[in-house]
């Protein structure tokens, strides 16, 4: 590793980690003082302390406004789910979790799986440009997708207007269906979100650089023991 390699990566000096804090699984919590706390920002201070420069977290509400922000440069490396409708002006490394998507359907939903709901007349409610939000759109041809701005208000279109299937993270989905009674997971999974890390195409040095580094984590089992440390276990799924 070069300083030229480092300052492709972080040009500014600074090592400036974009979070989706949306993404409860990977952003789990906050510190005494307010900084946040979980898998995505433990990788993030890992490659800091790798690289030896110093760390600033640049925070959003969802992974549309992290993707939306890119052309600014306002960030140097990025968690978010990998998805071919980001790599426009990104470019990702290789997964380093997995996580199941699936749906929460009312108690008296005749769908038994997953893609028994891709069918005329079905309405899914699902959180606008997640990573699950633009599989259902590159995959799912008959069923009526209505998105919300972020997790809460999907739920909640979910439940008021009434729909036939909310989209979600299984763990989400598990916490939704205490809340609505009669309410049930479907069992299996539409997609894996595969969470990456990324950076911007031009940066050709500080992308072998990042994806080495994420290789390294997953096969030193220094990942599985960051999960495993934030209570994610069998939650979050170390990428093959």
């Amino acid at each position: 590793m070069t300083d030229a390699t480092v300052d492709d990566l972080a040009p500014e000096g600074v090592l400036r980690v974009a979070l989706n804090t949306g993404n409860f699984l990977l952003v789990s919590g906050r510190d005494a003082e307010g900084r946040p706390e979980g898998v995505a920002p433990a990788l993030g201070a890992a490659l800091a302390r790798r690289l030896g420069l110093p760390l600033q977290f640049v925070e959003y509400a969802s992974p549309g406004e992290l993707v939306d922000s890119a052309p600014a440069r306002q960030w140097d490396v990025g968690f978010v789910g990998a998805d071919p409708a980001r790599t426009g002006v990104l470019a990702f490394t290789e997964p380093y979790v997995e996580i199941e998507a699936t749906f929460l359907v009312p108690g008296e939903s005749p769908a038994r799986t997953c893609a028994e709901l891709d069918a005329s007349g079905v309405t899914i409610s699902a959180s606008s440009r997640s990573a699950y939000h633009l599989w259902l759109m590159a995959n799912f041809s008959h069923a009526e997708l209505r998105t919300a701005q972020g997790l809460e208000a999907s739920f909640r279109r979910f439940a008021d207007e009434k729909l036939d299937a909310l989209a979600g993270l299984r763990t989400r989905l598990e916490h939704d269906a205490g809340r609505l009674p009669g309410a049930r997971v479907l069992p299996g999974r539409f997609m894996a979100v595969q969470q990456a890390a990324c950076t911007f195409r031009e940066r050709g040095e500080g992308m072998r650089l990042l994806s080495d580094f994420i290789a390294q984590m997953k096969r030193g089992g220094e990942l599985a023991r960051i999960i495993e440390s934030f209570g994610q276990r069998g939650k979050l799924l170390v990428a093959p």
